[in-house]
This record gives C-alpha cells, sequence and structure tokens, in this order.
C-alpha cells in the first residue's frame, strides 16, 4: 500500500510526499528512521486509478493462477526464496491484474507476513480454501507439494467445467438459429405472401392468420415489447441474485428434469472431492466443512452442508448428520461412515467424487445426444407448418381459378 504523509525533517521544514509500506506502523518506523516527525499519515487513494480500473474491469482466470501455483512450486523447489520468486513470477505475468496483485503480495511477504496470510485479501483470485492450503503447506515445510497439488486440482475442476461447456455449445447454437430463422419467416416471409394472397381474395389458412397478427403486433409494438422483455428480464436477474432468488433458482435446478439429476451429481462430487483433498492435506473435519460449505456452487447444497457441520459439531460424526438430509444420496453416506470407521475418510470420498462424476458425464452426455436431434426436429417442423400453411392457400388460389 501507499500512505501520504506530512511531517517535519530534520531542518525544521514541513514536507509531504508518499510512501510503500506494509502498513501504517511500518511506514511510521520508515518515516522515524529517516528522521522525521510526522504530523499527518493515511493511505493514498488517487481519484483515478488504472490498477483499480483494470480490477474491476478485468479478471484472472483459472489458468493464469494454475501456471502461477506450478511455476512457483518449479522456483522453490530450486532454491529460489519466496519473496525473489514472487518478484520474478510478477515480472512475466502478462495479466494486468494479477501483477498488481502479485506486486502487493510480495510487498506483504518482504514486510514479514505469510504468504497464505498475504493471499487472504484476495478471495476472488485465491479462495479462502487455497489460502488454508498454503498455510498448511507453510506450516508443514511442503509448500511445493500443496502448490503442485492445488493446481492438479483446479486442473480437474477446469476440465470438467470446459467439458459440460463444450458439450451444451451445439445445442445452444441450434436454439438461437431457430429463433432467427422463425422471426425472418414471421416478419418478412409471411407478409409477403399475405399481401399477395390478399390481392387475390384467397383467405389464409387460421395457423397463417395468426403469424400474420403476430408478425403486425412485433410491427407495431416492437419496441415496447422488447422494453418489457428486458425489464422483465432485469427484474428476474436481481431477484435471482438476492439470496432468497438464488436459493430459489437452485432449488429449480436441482428439480429440472434430467438436468437436475446431472447438477446434483456435479454438486456431491465437487463437494466429496474438496473434503477429501482437504482432509488428505492435513486439515481437520471442524476446519474443512466451513470450507466447504463455503465453496458450494449450489445455496441448497450449502445449507444442508451447514446443517452436518452444525450436527458434527455437536458429537453426530459425519456420516450420521448427512443421512438426516435426502439432499445427500446413500452411496456417499455410507462411503462416509465407512471412511470414519476405516480412517481414511479422503481415499473413500475420492472414489465416491469419481464415480459420481462418471455417472454425471454419462447422463449428461446422453442427454445431449437427445437434444440435438430434438432441437433440429423442432426447427423442422416450425419451418415445414409455416411452409404447408402458405403452400395449401396456394392450392386454393389454384382450385379457385
Amino acid at each position: 500500500m501507499v500512505y501520504q504523509y506530512v511531517a517535519y525533517n530534520e531542518g525544521g521544514q514541513l514536507v509531504r510526499g508518499k510512501l510503500p509500506a506494509v502498513s501504517e506502523e511500518a511506514a511510521n518506523e520508515l518515516l522515524d528512521y529517516a528522521g522525521y516527525q510526522v504530523v499527518s499519515l493515511k493511505e493514498h487513494i488517487p481519484f483515478i486509478s488504472l490498477d483499480k480500473l483494470s480490477a474491476t474491469m478485468g479478471q484472472v482466470k483459472p489458468a493464469e493462477v494454475i501456471l502461477f501455483c506450478r511455476q512457483l512450486a518449479m522456483l522453490l523447489e530450486s532454491g529460489t526464496d519466496i519473496a525473489a520468486s514472487l518478484e520474478l513470477l510478477q515480472q512475466q505475468a502478462d495479466n494486468r491484474v494479477l501483477r498488481r496483485v502479485l506486486g502487493e503480495v510480495l510487498v506483504e511477504v518482504r514486510g514479514g507476513r505469510q504468504l497464505s496470510t498475504a493471499l487472504v485479501k484476495y478471495p476472488k483470485i485465491f479462495p479462502p480454501m487455497y489460502s488454508q492450503l498454503i498455510g498448511i503447506g507453510e506450516q508443514s515445510g511442503e509448500l511445493e507439494k500443496v502448490l503442485r497439488q492445488m493446481a492438479e486440482y483446479m486442473e480437474k475442476e477446469v476440465a470438467t467445467s470446459k467439458e459440460t461447456k463444450n458439450a451444451l455449445r451445439y445445442p445452444a447454437i441450434t436454439f438461437v438459429v431457430a429463433i432467427i430463422v422463425i422471426g425472418i419467416l414471421v416478419t418478412f416471409v409471411l407478409p409477403t405472401f399475405g399481401k399477395l394472397y390478399d390481392s387475390l381474395g384467397v383467405e389464409l389458412p387460421s395457423l397463417v392468420r395468426m403469424l400474420m397478427g403476430i408478425s403486425t403486433l412485433v410491427k407495431e409494438h416492437g419496441i415496447y415489447i422488447l422494453l418489457g422483455v428486458v425489464v422483465i428480464a432485469g427484474l428476474v436477474v436481481f431477484y435471482a441474485k438476492t439470496p432468497r432468488g438464488r436459493y430459489l433458482r437452485d432449488a429449480l435446478t436441482l428439480k429440472l428434469p434430467r438436468f437436475g439429476r446431472v447438477k446434483h451429481l456435479s454438486e456431491l462430487a465437487r463437494c466429496c472431492r474438496n473434503i477429501s483433498f482437504l482432509f488428505h492435506a492435513g486439515l481437520p473435519l471442524t476446519d474443512v466443512m466451513p470450507l466447504i460449505v463455503q465453496n458450494s456452487g449450489n445455496k441448497v447444497i450449502a445449507n444442508a452442508l451447514f446443517e452436518a457441520e452444525q450436527g458434527m459439531i455437536k458429537g453426530e460424526g459425519l456420516s450420521q448428520p448427512l443421512a438426516k438430509n435426502k439432499i445427500f444420496l446413500p452411496t456417499m453416506v455410507q462411503m462416509v461412515r465407512v471412511g470414519e470407521e476405516t480412517g481414511n475418510l479422503d481415499v473413500t470420498l475420492l472414489s465416491v467424487a469419481q464415480s459420481y462424476e462418471a455417472e454425471a458425464e454419462d447422463k449428461l452426455r446422453s442427454i445431449i445426444t437427445l437434444i440435438q436431434p430434438t432441437m433440429t426436429l423442432f426447427l423442422g417442423l416450425i419451418i415445414g407448418l409455416i411452409a404447408l400453411s402458405l403452400t395449401s392457400a396456394m392450392y386454393s388460389l389454384y382450385g379457385s381459378l
């Protein structure tokens, strides 16, 4: 951080300036060592900061964090100290936000703070779970090993997310194309045929008249309709970001046909993998569960995990509180019980996570396989129905002639 000071120098002159320091106490010590008598000292907050502006507009991708963990582990293994390693990685960082964050972390590390303590200030880049793990690595002297494990874990999460997005990309593109084609037909093609049939005195089929009415309505009141859709969508998005709205959204997501099962399995797999990873790293369950609740991507499952945590604190263990909530599937509960009895909770939960991930992947693949022909059939039916209506009107014209 940068502090702005007003002080008297050794000659008794009033001077002003800026000073980078870890904390206000450190800045006071530096000024006192330089022979300054401090009058005023406060954090410097510029009116417009390019770094802060880039921090709000930019973001650090998971792949960049993974690369940082691997490079830091490699430098530490080669014998480079933590401060020199951070300085080197900061100079090589291409991302402006990451470069700024590493610079601030470097200042704190040189000021005597541990790396885990410095990273806690940046939860959007380094979640609390990762900071906790780095702290364990610092205490055990195996920071390089922990950093590599973190990189491998994050790579697994990124790969799973990328596979899901890639699988849903084709159905999404097909749906957008279907909407565009139908919009072109209703907006441009149907009015042209409608004018032709009106001039010839041919009565249009009911379906074509209905579509023509929709086309006319869109042309005459399109701006108001678009404005209404934007307002409604904005209200829905705003409500979905509230605690109650997010809970209802997540609950609805779990109840969706087919997709709900995939989402449920994916969230439980992530939960099991996180517990296994943290427990294997040496964290006790009393420290693991709060991190798991905080890191959960679904509010319904997060609330269920919090209830399980409260039961565990009361001395019920972990499997017994999990069994009370139907959100946790029987296989998971049974394997947790086995892990508690054998002392291999990390191993049993890792096997559950792998099983759920495989099942979720298979179900998602089958859904995608079903969606693709369904979307194509839907688009073909709509276009075919419109074409059939127009041709039937044309046959009516031929009949009258």
